[in-house]
């Protein structure tokens, strides 16, 4: 009960804390969407490039394959990187270092398109902590990714997790507008049914292994995704085409993402 408790009450501080994002669901069919990122790992980086198609119809869109995209950062670094098919060009040389901001070009279809984003500094991902409880009759599964805020306010931080080796992401955003300069205390719930609609959907139970990556993302792309979890309403895999505010100029949809990634794994007890 006492962990039932804490749990009602942190969802309570957080969603009383972030703000209610205004979003623009016109049909935006056609539009060039772009989604691109840069890590601190060793690449290579990927951009990939579509065009949006209506609500209505299937989640499939069709790939840019004739743009030209450049990549650069405040150092000097640049690359123009290389169509390697279904929409995605990806660097072959070029460096994600943390504290560097990175400038994403794109000529295609007779315009261009420009993003900046910064490059957070890395914020340990300790490890996860397995909880439950039980209601309905029904167990359900949370999972307490660990680490410690800094002391500075405006850190922002992406959660995606998989189940096993299903291809469905699910995802959280977190900000320290709760919690800052502290350890973290917000879990997120893990599956609890399955989805006889959806073949991706699984009930979480012992014996799963949990599959964790932790971002540390600037503020722009904190919105971007607080926005397809409203879109979306259940933390599943967004619509990039549903437009949610992008960090790209000139009317395209999508992202630019430079953040920092660690991932860990937990198997269910």
């Amino acid at each position: 009960m006492k962990n039932i408790i804490f749990i009602i009450l942190t969802l309570f501080l957080v969603t009383s804390c972030e703000k209610e994002i205004d979003l623009d669901l016109d049909d935006k069919s056609g539009n060039i969407v772009i989604e691109g990122n840069v890590t601190n790992q060793p690449g290579p980086y990927f951009v990939r490039i579509t065009k949006s198609v209506a609500f209505t119809e299937n989640n499939h869109y069709p790939a840019v394959s004739d743009a030209q995209v450049i990549l650069s950062d405040n150092t000097g670094q640049t690359e123009t990187l290389q169509y390697v098919g279904d929409g995605k060009y990806k660097t072959t040389a070029f460096t994600g270092v943390t504290g560097r901001t990175y400038t994403l070009t794109i000529q295609a279809e007779g315009k261009q398109y420009t993003a900046q984003s910064s490059m957070p500094e890395v914020v340990n991902f300790d490890g996860l902590t397995q909880d439950s409880f039980a209601f309905g009759g029904e167990t359900t599964y949370t999972l307490l990714p660990v680490f410690t805020d800094p002391i500075a306010l405006g850190n922002r931080y992406l959660f995606n997790f998989t189940v096993n080796n299903m291809t469905k992401k699910t995802f959280e955003v977190f900000s320290d507008n709760v919690n800052n300069g502290l350890v973290n205390q917000r879990p997120f719930f893990l599956p609890n049914e399955d989805d006889d609609d959806d073949p991706t959907s699984h009930k979480v139970v012992p014996g799963d292994t949990i599959y964790v990556e932790m971002q540390s993302i600037e503020h722009s792309i904190f919105t971007y995704y607080s926005a397809l979890l409203q879109i979306s309403g259940d933390g599943g895999a967004g619509v990039t085409p549903s437009n949610p505010p992008s960090n790209i100029n000139n009317g395209a949809l999508g992202y630019f993402s430079a953040h920092t990634t660690q991932k860990k794994s937990i198997v269910i007890q």
